[in-house]
């Protein structure tokens, strides 16, 4: 019997957890993933040097009940926009207990999510939720109902998500053992916490969970015969006119609050045309799809961060570090289809660089020096560099464009992705311009 059909079968789900070789599969997600210890201490690595004999004891310990949850310890992340994301890390056993329970909940559940939803599933990415709002926009809808679940991961209410869990699992040592996993604990500054609400964001089991109680959302979605597109909590509704948008606004807000016991964000959402409103760090902008202005302003952020004025980090180093976050960066957005977006953000990091350069040099008959050297005709060096140009207005003028060009750079391995080969469909030679 395939794995599929034998999980399928929700009355016996305990004994098949309790085998060795669902934990070793778990494991096998978990080391994936790599991560750091829990409050144990205890390293993915160490504990996979001791693998088979860590494996029996949990089968074991799970079968006769002696398994018991640690807490989680708390990790705080910032935020872009202020404040801190709460994350937690759950030891490694429990890491692999739940990276299980997932590889059999989700042969269950997955099968019976909505299409609209993209968030943590097999086959689904960020990437085709964003086609897919594309093509409703596209399609004549272009007002965007966009809410915002406050606090979500947070708030969920672990009552009624065990309630859904139990309409499609009837093995009741499987719900207890998610609850006990609910409800053990946060570590955090040497206190424990107790969690009443709220699933672990950091946990695996977690992403599941949150699709399981959004799933109700789509469902409700569904029923109104709404065209939405959801990734996780992030989800965006799509209709035709201003005053549809507001009224499903009003009426989805009801069944958020009242129904699913969770809070809408009534600063965060809103109603809009698409340009004014972004899904996964991206905009639906005259039916195309861009990297939204925010998303841009983070970028720019970040390479201002990389390149700080007063660093004595060599060149070479400095350029690694950008690389090492562009490549990931750019790689997320490679969705947009104004590759124009990149030869800005490269621009400015080339800028950032000359700038740098001009201020090491010091003083201006060093600069002049260093440009007549390049290569730079000495009146266009004495007339761009004697003058009341600062480092960074130097950086942009063509004796020191000409003597550091673009070329210079990539003879160094900084990263472009606007000169690497794109899909045929993409705009070129076009600059973004945000309402």
């Amino acid at each position: 019997m395939a794995q599929t059909e034998l999980f399928t079968e929700t009355e016996n789900l305990f004994e098949r957890l309790c085998q060795v070789e669902i934990l070793r599969q778990g494991f096998k997600a978990v080391k994936a993933n790599d991560g750091s210890p829990g409050i144990d201490g205890i390293s993915v690595e160490v504990y996979g040097g001791r693998l088979e004999q860590e494996l029996a004891l949990l089968a074991a310990e799970l079968a006769d009940w002696s398994y018991k949850p640690k807490p989680v310890r708390r990790v705080e992340i910032p935020k872009p926009n202020g404040g801190v994301r709460l994350l937690g890390v759950p030891c490694i056993r429990d890491r692999v207990v739940q990276a299980a329970l997932k590889l059999i909940m989700e042969t269950i559940f997955d099968p019976e999510f909505s299409n609209s939803s993209y968030g943590f599933r097999p086959g689904k990415n960020q990437r085709q939720a964003v086609e897919a709002a594309q093509k409703i926009v596209k399609s004549g809808k272009e007002y965007v109902v966009d809410i915002d679940l406050s606090k979500f991961f947070d708030r969920i209410n672990h009552d009624r998500m065990l309630e859904r869990i139990k309409l499609k699992i009837k093995d009741k040592r499987i719900i207890k053992l998610i609850g006990l996993t609910l409800r053990s604990g946060v570590c955090a500054n040497g206190s424990l916490i107790p969690t009443t609400e709220g699933t672990t964001q950091g946990s695996p089991l977690s992403p599941l969970l949150s699709n399981i109680v959004l799933d109700e959302l789509d469902k409700e979605l569904e029923k109104r015969g709404l065209e939405f597109c959801r990734f996780a909590d992030d989800c965006n509704i799509f209709v035709a006119t201003q005053k549809a948008a507001e009224r499903v606004m009003e009426g989805i807000t009801k069944v958020i609050e009242g129904r699913m016991k969770l809070v809408v964000n009534q600063e965060k959402s809103k109603v809009s045309k698409t340009p004014g409103v972004k899904f996964l760090g991206m905009t639906i902008l005259m039916g195309c799809i861009v990297i939204s202005a925010a998303a841009m302003d983070k970028a720019m952020e970040k390479v201002k961060e990389l390149t700080p004025r007063g660093t004595h980090k060599g060149l070479e180093k400095s350029i690694q570090e950008i690389n090492s976050w562009y490549r990931g960066w750019s790689s997320y957005f490679s969705m947009t289809q104004y590759p124009s977006q990149f030869a800005r953000i490269e621009a400015h990091i080339r800028r950032r660089l000359r700038a740098r350069m001009m201020r090491n040099l010091k003083r201006r008959r060093s600069i002049a020096k260093n440009l007549i050297q390049k290569g730079i005709g000495r009146k266009l060096v004495n007339k761009t560099v004697y003058s009341n140009r600062k480092s960074w207005d130097l950086s942009h003028t063509k004796a020191v464009e000409r003597a550091y060009p673009n070329k210079w750079f990539e003879s160094l391995n900084l990263y472009s992705r606007s000169k690497e080969k794109l899909p045929h469909w993409f705009a070129v030679n076009k600059w973004v311009k945000y309402p």
